[in-house]
């Protein structure tokens, strides 16, 4: 570390403890654009000798719990940065090195896992329904999956997931290391439309460092110092995720692309089916091209918003409208073929005595019959003009034919 990043980060120090509070705010809305205060405090995190490591920890934490939200998104850019740092120092067994990190880090998750009052805060997080429309999505597009999502709507069967209340640490351990990490990225993401593109980076690069050390892809990237394996909970993984699935659409296709690779290969060697599914998802919906979106400005994920009008006509053809429209057409009369159509008679094939009916097919007239047993056929039709009355004019005619045999 240079002199003159030392020098910038010891003003730093002692100008916040001399800060009076009434000038908090403009303390903070200013402190974003110090780059290179930035750069210089990134440098301080990852040398875990430094003598600068524990009064930058203990400021950062300062900033956290002041209350003032420019100072806490401050400290939460470092987020990425200080989680590499902890999880390597733990991988080489040197936990000494990371005690200030570990105090840091264990100050935002309790502060976190309450309100203002001091009661454990409960999550809730509200399953998108496919039968409501989003920037994403609209019902009509789906088909006859939005029958059924908005049935189910109809009745509240929108599912919520909960969670919290989660439990105070007094110490990172084997056992809750990766409950308390998955939350603190959750904390993360929450504010990532307000991280640099610096924050950005880091969380990518370290996602990457993290699922290949200590494997053979980590001699593919290069990646020098630690060489051990870090374990990874599948929870975490998906944080991860999402977080990348930002950067993505936010200037840093190249290091997301990587971290997205790195990750599925992780995933497939622990066989976590959760952060497959979420970044087997993620590469399908990528474009082909990489995104050249500008860093600077608002930040968002771009989508083709379609009309809000229905594209479904109200007058949509459905299975009870086809059913009514084929028995209302079966019921009307038709005039111009009554005298044509009398003359045909479907009978079907009978046994009598040296008498053999013939089955005609559907659209087929029938065949020519007999002049007898045409004029007997007239005298039933005029009896039963009625399809109903039809079936009971056969027995009459088999008892007809049979005499004239006889």
């Amino acid at each position: 570390m240079f002199t003159s990043e030392k020098g910038v980060v010891e003003e730093w120090l002692s100008e916040f403890k001399t800060l009076p509070e009434t000038s908090l705010p403009n303390y903070a809305t200013n402190l974003k654009d110090k780059s290179s205060l930035v750069s210089s405090l990134y440098k301080v995190i990852q040398e875990p000798q430094s003598e600068l490591l524990e009064p930058v920890c203990h400021q950062l934490f300062e900033f956290y719990r002041s209350g003032e939200e420019q100072l806490l998104r401050f400290t939460l850019q470092f987020l990425p940065e200080l989680i590499w740092c902890y999880l390597a120092v733990s991988a080489s067994r040197n936990v000494h090195r990371s005690g200030c990190i570990e105090a840091l880090l264990l100050g935002v998750y309790n502060l976190e896992i309450v309100d203002k009052q001091g009661h454990s805060k409960v999550l809730s997080f509200t399953i998108p329904s496919l039968s409501k429309p989003s920037v994403y999505h609209e019902p009509s597009s789906i088909g006859s999956m939005a029958l059924t999502e908005s049935a189910l709507s109809q009745h509240g069967l929108s599912k919520v997931v909960y969670s919290g209340p989660h439990p105070q640490r007094e110490m990172l351990t084997a056992q809750n290391r990766f409950e308390v990490l998955t939350f603190l990225l959750l904390c993360y993401n929450a504010a990532l439309t307000y991280m640099p593109s610096v924050s950005l980076q880091s969380l990518c690069q370290i996602c990457s460092r993290i699922c290949v050390c200590g494997y053979p892809r980590q001699h593919v990237r290069k990646y020098k110092g630690i060489s051990s394996r870090i374990p990874v909970s599948s929870g975490f993984m998906v944080q991860m995720l999402t977080g990348i699935y930002f950067a993505f659409y936010n200037g840093e296709w190249d290091l997301a692309q990587k971290a997205l690779d790195d990750i599925i290969y992780r995933a497939q060697l622990e066989l976590y089916p959760e952060p497959l599914l979420v970044a087997n998802a993620i590469k399908a919906s990528l474009p082909h091209g990489a995104m050249k979106s500008s860093k600077e400005g608002t930040r968002c994920i771009q989508v083709e918003i379609t009309p809000t009008s229905s594209r479904i006509s109200r007058n949509a053809v459905t299975s009870m409208s086809i059913r009514g429209h084929r028995w209302k057409r079966h019921e009307q009369p038709d005039n111009n073929n009554d005298t044509t159509e009398l003359g045909i008679l479907v009978i079907p094939e009978i046994s009598v005595t040296n008498v053999v009916g013939e089955r005609t097919g559907n659209g087929e007239k029938g065949r020519t019959l007999g002049e007898i047993d045409a004029q007997h056929i007239q005298g039933v039709q005029e009896t039963a003009t009625d399809p109903r009355t039809e079936s009971k004019g056969l027995p009459e005619i088999r008892r007809q034919k049979s005499e004239i045999q006889n």
